[in-house]
């Protein structure tokens, strides 16, 4: 489903008989998929519902494969109050090994001051 919204139709993500001839021996996932579990977290958990991405850095660190549980982190680095503003550590594993890894920047909602 994510070769036909995105039109990556490359074939080590699709093609059995392809990726076995690449180093990974097999298919594996789109990094962008796994990549979109970050965006998740930040727009829904931390910081959470109206947080604006304003830059994102990835380091893909090793292949996904078909099937594999992607556990996605999100710490904060930095957090500029005035600005409503937050650097975010990105990590993303299966099991303990470290798939992706990078910082994001975002605009954190304001929260309304109550009287």
């Amino acid at each position: 489903m994510f070769a036909e919204v995105s039109g990556d139709f490359n074939p080590l993500h699709l093609d059995e008989k392809f990726a076995a001839t690449t180093r990974f021996g097999r298919c594996i996932a789109h990094g962008m998929l796994s990549a979109s579990y970050i965006s998740t977290v930040i727009g829904t958990q931390l910081p959470g519902s109206g947080t604006v991405y304003m830059s994102q850095s990835i380091a893909f660190k090793a292949p996904v494969f078909l099937g594999d549980e992607v556990i996605t982190t999100v710490e904060v680095l930095t957090l500029d109050t005035e600005k409503s503003r937050a650097t975010l550590l990105c990590v993303c594993k299966v099991g303990d090994t470290i798939v992706i890894e990078g910082e994001a920047a975002v605009l954190v909602p304001r929260q309304k001051q109550s009287r």
